[in-house]
């Protein structure tokens, strides 16, 4: 079964002060919502581990940008720390986006690609995907498209041709100013 996941994430518990704001733009080189999660204060930081690297991508202050291109099948999450600067961006690779009470969402398709500022890639959570399959979560299709998608934008991003990474920065002032 997919999960369907919120941009609000309203469902987390860690986060104990937050501040939201959303917005669709309509723009040549993006069209979508984008909605931006300033965490104010957390229970605790949540650390995650790449292999031997440990990063810290929730901790008071912190903000997580995310775009949910119309028509495509991921959304990506800049995760920003409290001084401003890209951690990492996540991209999720999703089956559908749409909206419900106003809310972006996305259907994860387990895989996921983060790129590093370094450059660093890591994509993630085949075995997810392929737990999915077995398990009939997900169809061949479905299957096929996740990692259809996972290339094509790993390849991209490897290129230096997937920019929407270069709007970050760009959206989250743009949504800041509605916080």
């Amino acid at each position: 079964m997919l999960k369907r996941r919120y941009g609000d994430r309203s469902d987390w518990q860690r986060i104990k002060k937050r501040e939201y704001a959303q917005s669709y733009v309509d723009k040549e080189e993006f069209t979508g919502y984008i909605t931006l999660l300033n965490m104010v204060q957390v229970v605790e930081p949540l650390w995650v581990k790449y292999g031997e690297k440990s990063v810290c991508i929730v901790d008071d202050g912190f903000m997580w940008l995310q775009h949910f291109p119309k028509g495509k099948h991921y959304s990506v999450t800049t995760m920003f720390d409290a001084n401003g600067k890209v951690i990492q961006w996540y991209i999720d690779i999703c089956n559908e986006i749409g909206i419900e009470n106003n809310i972006p969402w996305w259907d994860d398709l387990f895989l996921d690609i983060i790129v590093f500022p370094t450059g660093e890639i890591i994509q993630q959570d085949a075995d997810e995907l392929e737990e999915a399959l077995i398990n009939g979560w997900v169809d061949q299709s479905m299957y096929n498209l996740a990692w259809h998608q996972a290339n094509e934008i790993t390849t991209s991003v490897v290129r230096n041709n997937f920019r929407l990474l270069n709007y970050s920065s760009v959206h989250k002032e743009l949504l800041t100013k509605l916080l």
